[in-house]
């Protein structure tokens, strides 16, 4: 019996120890407040509309060593969403030399938490769809302010801080944000060389698109620009998308350069991976460092 105490004492003198090495091992790491590496964030508060912006930039890794460079640059709306994608997508592209580098822009909403939905509704589409939409989904159809607001506000803050080559402007929006990069495009072309809308929302308020489609053909205006557009397999969308693309074809604008892809097996939500690394490809060919084989 005397033999079996001193284990005991033993492991009693170990046990402040072990504990304490638990407690150690349980405590929480120290955490870091994650940042994007080469971004800023600027706040537009009151814009001429009424409404506040929060505007980020990523600059490219040659940025600070290059002062003598200047950047061609890329408007992506939903900034929230796809501000990070498309940054990741931009550095593996710029790495692989099938685009130049260039500044990313996301458009987004100050606040801790911003109903992303009523808000890009109101700003992202081009007219009402109807009291009973808006009574459930938000209020709609300020896009045409939106667009003063992006190129009179929003183009000279980012461009009057940065180093841009504004001769080369890109504007990148999906769903929604797709059905206004397409109404910039018949209502103000010029604005931005290339335009990049992954599963745009062409049936939105019964064709609204097509009926200003069809006022710019009829101007006989010149359409220079870039166009690169998708539709998912899966999506309700893709009946509408169809429908423009094949109304594009038709008409085939002679200064248009135009592409458009069904990305199979994917969703609504889907495409954009995919959609805005072919788009930017396509938007940047013409300033590719190495040309495509």
């Amino acid at each position: 019996m005397r033999r079996l105490k001193r284990p005991l004492v033993f492991v009693l003198a170990l046990a402040p120890a072990v504990i304490a090495g638990c407690r150690a091992r349980s405590a929480p790491a120290a955490v870091e407040r994650d940042t994007i590496d080469h971004s800023e964030v600027h706040q537009l508060p009151h814009a001429s509309n009424g409404r506040d912006y929060r505007i980020t930039v990523a600059v490219p890794d040659s940025y600070a060593t290059h002062p003598e460079l200047r950047y061609p640059i890329v408007y992506a709306v939903d900034g929230y969403w796809d501000f990070k994608l498309m940054k990741s997508i931009i550095g593996g592209l710029v790495y692989d030399k099938f685009i130049p580098e260039v500044i990313l822009v996301g458009i987004g909403y100050p606040g801790d938490a911003p109903d992303y939905g009523r808000l890009r509704r109101w700003d992202l589409t081009p007219v009402s769809d109807g009291p009973a939409k808006e009574a459930s989904q938000g209020p709609s159809g300020h896009a045409a302010e939106f667009l003063d607001v992006l190129e009179h506000e929003i183009i000279p803050l980012v461009e009057g801080r940065y180093r841009v080559d504004p001769s080369y402007r890109v504007l990148s929006g999906s769903s929604y944000g797709g059905l206004f990069a397409l109404m910039v495009l018949f209502t103000r072309p010029a604005l931005f060389t290339a335009y990049i809308a992954p599963s745009p929302a062409v049936p939105y308020a019964g064709d609204w698109l097509f009926g200003r489609e069809e006022e710019f053909a009829k101007s006989g205006k010149p359409l220079t620009a870039r166009l690169y557009m998708t539709g998912a397999s899966e999506e309700n969308l893709l009946g509408g998308i169809k429908r423009f693309d094949a109304r594009l074809r038709e008409r085939a604008y002679p200064g248009l350069a135009y592409e458009f892809r069904v990305i199979d097996g994917e969703r609504h939500a889907g495409t954009k991976p995919e959609s805005f690394n072919r788009g930017m490809r396509f938007a940047f060919a013409p300033r590719a460092p190495e040309p495509a084989r």
